[in-house]
């Protein structure tokens, strides 16, 4: 018997089991390749319905997700628990390739559809089988475009989190469901200076604010609110 879920599949949607995206990755990578290899491109659009289904009405209209969780996340246990915001988006890029394969071959353009096909599937595959997810790196690439990356984030208005001027703190931004946070945490614990976390499922302004796009996040901050090292 594994322990219970920490993170519920449909509620904590701010988080997600790792295990699910490479499910559902494994899931279209193989409906895809099953499309290319048999000319059913009719399935290349229960595709495109399942995954917009998922990313505007929830997990719970989402087929591959909702086994995922009922059946298979049970018999395994829960895994790692990460920011669902970079797989969304690299859902919403599965969509947009399968869309626009579905059209392809509705309006007969057969090579440009059996090419966005097989990128579908390629890709897909690719996520479920050793965990790189290309949209998911193309969301942090994105990321540090807007200004999410290491150095760019010069200063902290340190009443942002209840401090004074008075010595170095580090800021950690995490969610309470997030593996990765927890670890996180404890791993800076033993750092200079007073710890201070920021739960963005809480404090969603915070987390805009200074464009913290994945979690866990951390920095250590000098009383002046000049950050001098990222951390995490």
């Amino acid at each position: 018997m594994h322990p219970a879920a920490t993170a519920h599949p449909y509620r904590d949607t701010d988080v997600v089991d790792a295990r699910a995206p490479r499910f559902l990755q494994g899931t279209v990578g193989l409906v895809s390749l099953l499309a290319l290899l048999t000319g059913w491109w009719a399935l290349l659009a229960v595709l495109a319905l399942q995954l917009a289904a998922g990313l505007v009405l929830g997990r719970r209209y989402c087929l591959p997700c909702v086994f995922y969780f009922e059946v298979v996340q049970p018999r395994l246990g829960e895994g790692e628990v990460e920011d669902a915001r970079p797989v969304r988006f690299a859902n919403i890029v599965g969509l947009s390739f399968l869309t626009a394969a579905t059209l392809a071959h509705a309006i007969g353009w057969i090579g440009v559809g059996r090419t966005l096909a097989g990128m579908v599937a390629t890709l897909a595959l690719l996520a479920a089988a050793t965990g790189f997810c290309a949209g998911c790196e193309m969301y942090k690439l994105a990321a540090r475009l807007r200004g999410v990356r290491p150095g760019h984030l010069d200063n902290v208005d340190l009443a942002d989190f209840g401090l004074s001027p008075n010595g170095r703190v580090v800021v950690g931004f995490t969610h309470p469901l997030c593996t990765g946070c927890r670890e996180m945490e404890h791993r800076l614990e033993g750092q200079e200076g007073r710890l201070v976390l920021v739960d963005i499922s809480k404090r969603h302004d915070l987390a805009r604010k200074y464009h913290v796009a994945v979690v866990p996040t951390a920095v250590a901050v000098e009383g002046d609110g000049r950050v001098v090292a990222r951390l995490a």
